[in-house]
């Protein structure tokens, strides 16, 4: 979101220390965890949360006093952060995808999916530029980096399964995707799979896509959302629904597709350029307004069934987190009624 990346201690503990304690008795504060990076002295957040860190959230919950905080963080361990977080207490909602949850959630139920963010995010597979891999099945045996435990596992999971292959038929290379990319721009592996991060490679002429989710069935692609925490939910279930709202009248508005060229321009990631952005959006199998859909469809119900047994099937979790515990629609569900949204979106 398992065998994750180890921090060292001393670097695990200045991440706990960053998170404040959160108290529930008395409400003030709500804080909100998501992956995030530092463009120009800025600390910027991507995804989802870059559409409501400066407005919904914070506005609605002004009106009932509690005040907003944001934790950033880092895109290279943003699962065990927010996982981190959330176990200890420190947290109360997170926005990540879902690997780490069902990882946290195997040993302890103790977050919901209360906000999916629907299909936002493709993977893909990519080689060096001159290398004459076609398919997966042309780099059997050879060096593919792999970041274990991050959401886009599970694409390449079912990669390998359609084509009759496991891991063992390759040889992983566990790294982050920062120095899986510097890894085969040198050459030291055959294959490097990730997010939309690849087309940089691909403008940097050391590397090329072979394959992505694009063309692949809906529940493959990366999949998440806004998680709470399940003590935080119980106690206060208004609060929740304040934040889920606020969250389901960004997503509305930016699912329409008068406002894609806005939300592209102002939005979306800014970590990599307007063209990088743009490749990732454009000939998908899902449409704009689809690709945002909040809904608890069968498709997202499939890939979590699925997720959550190839956690266990693959040593990442000892035991298999509750599908229904994880997901609650209730939320949702109300936001919709009470925004007249009921229509908006179409189950997968």
């Amino acid at each position: 979101m398992m065998r994750l990346t180890v921090l060292p201690a001393l670097l695990l503990a200045a991440f706990l220390g960053y998170f404040p304690t959160a108290h529930t008795e008395d409400l003030k504060v709500v804080r909100i965890a998501s992956v995030a990076t530092n463009v120009g002295g800025k600390t910027v957040y991507a995804g989802s949360a870059s559409l409501v860190v400066n407005g919904a959230f914070p506005e609605e919950l002004r009106k009932q006093g509690i005040k907003v905080e944001w934790v950033p963080a880092a895109m290279a361990s943003v699962g065990p952060v927010i996982n981190e977080g959330f176990a200890s207490g420190k947290i109360d909602f997170g926005i990540y995808g879902d690997l780490p949850p069902i990882i946290l959630n195997a040993s302890k139920p103790t977050v919901q999916l209360v906000a999916p963010w629907g299909t936002t995010s493709n993977s893909y597979l990519v080689v060096p530029k001159n290398s004459t891999a076609k398919s997966i099945k042309d780099l059997k045996g050879k060096k593919i980096a792999l970041h274990r435990g991050r959401p886009w596992e599970l694409a390449f999971s079912n990669l390998l399964q359609s084509e009759g292959l496991t891991f063992k038929d390759f040889k992983i290379v566990n790294v982050n995707p920062q120095v899986g990319a510097a890894a085969l721009a040198s050459g030291t592996v055959d294959g490097f799979f990730s997010l939309f991060d690849s087309y940089i490679l691909e403008d940097r002429g050391v590397g090329k896509i072979i394959w992505s989710t694009k063309t692949a069935p809906v529940d493959w692609k990366l999949m998440g959302g806004v998680w709470a925490r399940n003590d935080f939910v119980k106690q206060n279930p208004e609060i929740t629904q304040a934040i889920v709202t606020a969250y389901l009248k960004s997503v509305h508005w930016v699912a329409q597709d008068e406002n894609k060229e806005t939300y592209i321009r102002e939005y979306s990631n800014k970590i990599y350029p307007e063209s990088v952005n743009r490749r990732e959006y454009d000939q998908d199998n899902v449409s704009w307004r689809q690709r945002w859909s909040p809904l608890y469809d069968v498709a997202l119900q499939e890939h979590y069934r699925k997720a959550v047994a190839y956690a266990q099937a693959s040593g990442l979790t000892r035991t298999q987190a509750d599908v229904q515990q994880m997901l609650n629609p209730h939320f949702v569900a109300t936001a919709l009624k009470e925004l007249k949204l009921e229509g908006f979106w179409t189950p997968n």
